[in-house]
């Protein structure tokens, strides 16, 4: 695991940053992962106090950061359909389980952000499924019911990184936007590692999308179809 020496509460934002507000942990508890494909890893989950968003958002610390070294973290905003039911829409649930295994290969955290639908709710992503069968792509099915195409604040996760005591990280993410929030809020990205393409009949589309409207480091030639 990470060693977390939690520290006294204060604003390290280089000047220029958007200061975050001070969160605290709240709780600590180890927990033993198992995956469908029988993978295990031992996480331990943190709890915070004070968090801007008022959510519910966790953090895992996973496998052991090198001394000198710098965490692997990736920010995973929750999917109910992908995490738990595996849906095949996005690649959510595939880079949930690519995330804890190479965090817990490098060393570091993985926040799971309560912003279910790129921030739009449970409900409305679906309804935004229903208009993305009519022929709208993930972002103009999102606009069509009045919703942002991405509603997400990172805020939170710059709080809970600094709880953690964590400045620097190396970020497990294709999205520039993750990367150009956390910078904002003073949050050190030492650089933006991609996930792997987790590629299905279901969601090329959307893989596409996120490609061509906003900018993920996803290789296009991958998306056949």
């Amino acid at each position: 695991m990470p060693q977390v020496q939690l520290p006294q509460q204060q604003n390290n934002s280089p000047q220029g940053a958007r200061p975050v507000d001070g969160a605290r942990v709240r709780s600590r508890v180890r927990i033993p992962l198992t995956f469908a494909d029988e993978y295990r890893a031992e996480a331990e989950v943190f709890t915070f106090h004070g968090l801007t968003d008022g959510a519910e958002h966790l953090a895992l610390a996973l496998g052991t950061v090198p001394e000198g070294g710098t965490p692997l973290v990736r920010l995973h905003s929750e999917c109910l359909t992908g995490d738990v039911f595996g849906s095949d829409r996005c690649d959510c649930g595939p880079q949930l389980r690519e995330a804890v295994e190479r965090i817990s290969d490098a060393g570091g955290y993985l926040l799971y952000l309560r912003q279910e639908g790129r921030g739009i709710g449970l409900y409305n992503k679906l309804d935004a499924y229903a208009l993305q069968d009519s022929g709208l792509d993930t972002y103009d099915a999102n606009t069509a019911l009045g919703l942002p195409e991405d509603g997400r604040d990172y805020t939170a996760a710059a709080q809970m990184l600094d709880a953690l005591g964590v400045d620097g990280i190396e970020l497990l993410s294709n999205n520039p936007d993750k990367d150009a929030q956390l910078a904002a809020l003073g949050v050190t990205v030492e650089r933006r590692v991609p996930t792997g393409v987790h590629l299905s009949e279901s969601n090329v589309r959307y893989l596409r999308a996120k490609v061509e409207r906003t900018g993920h480091s996803i290789e296009l030639s991958r998306l056949v179809g």
